[in-house]
């Protein structure tokens, strides 16, 4: 008996197999494709990346703008609040007295408007009750015509009436601050809604 079978046999070790031969222009073809390929993936990765980049971009932006809008108007809010009651002491106590105090000088203001071509006209000052003296005390200028000075029961501290030949004007103090007021109250309260509603 033999061995052979035991051992390896590399009589066949010799012969080489024929490899198939690619000629150039097949390789350059498939040279291409494979550059077209990986270009084409790299601009996909790149729209991709930059797509989420502009994302994220986009969605920070919009949250900050958020913040920055919402400590405006909270800013907003508490400046209009802390100013409320400086609005209520201006509106209740310092334009009244200072419209009182210049309610005469007003009137000679208007008189004055008035009476320019009406100089043969007289002028007739219509006034509250107890207010004539304080009137007459600021018709310090000279006007060319009569002025004569009457109280009204029926008008309120800080309205006249101010006539002049076929011209009438009407002055009304109180009309004027409580429009004041009520824009003063207005816009405290829209800003409020605002606030607690956006």
């Amino acid at each position: 008996m033999t061995i052979a079978h035991l051992l390896e046999d590399f009589g066949n070790a010799g012969k080489v197999e024929p490899v198939a031969t690619v000629s150039d222009e097949l390789l350059e073809e498939q040279k291409l494709v494979s550059f077209e390929n990986g270009y084409s993936a790299g601009w996909d990765d790149s729209v991709k990346a930059h797509d989420q980049e502009t994302s994220k971009v986009s969605a920070t932006l919009a949250n900050s703008l958020e913040d920055m809008s919402f400590t405006f108007h909270e800013a907003q809010s508490q400046l209009i609040e802390s100013l409320d009651p400086m609005f209520k002491v201006l509106t209740s106590a310092i334009l009244p007295d200072a419209m009182a105090a210049s309610f005469g000088h007003h009137i000679v203001d208007q008189l004055t408007d008035m009476a320019k071509g009406q100089t043969d006209q007289p002028l007739v000052i219509t006034v509250a009750a107890g207010e004539a003296g304080g009137v007459r005390s600021a018709l310090t200028q000279n006007f060319s015509v009569d002025i004569k000075v009457r109280e009204n029961n029926d008008l309120a501290p800080g309205q006249a009436y101010l006539c002049v030949g076929d011209l009438e004007r009407e002055i009304n103090s109180g009309a004027l601050l409580d429009s004041i007021r009520e824009s003063v109250d207005a816009f405290s309260y829209q800003v409020k809604e605002d606030a607690n509603y956006g």
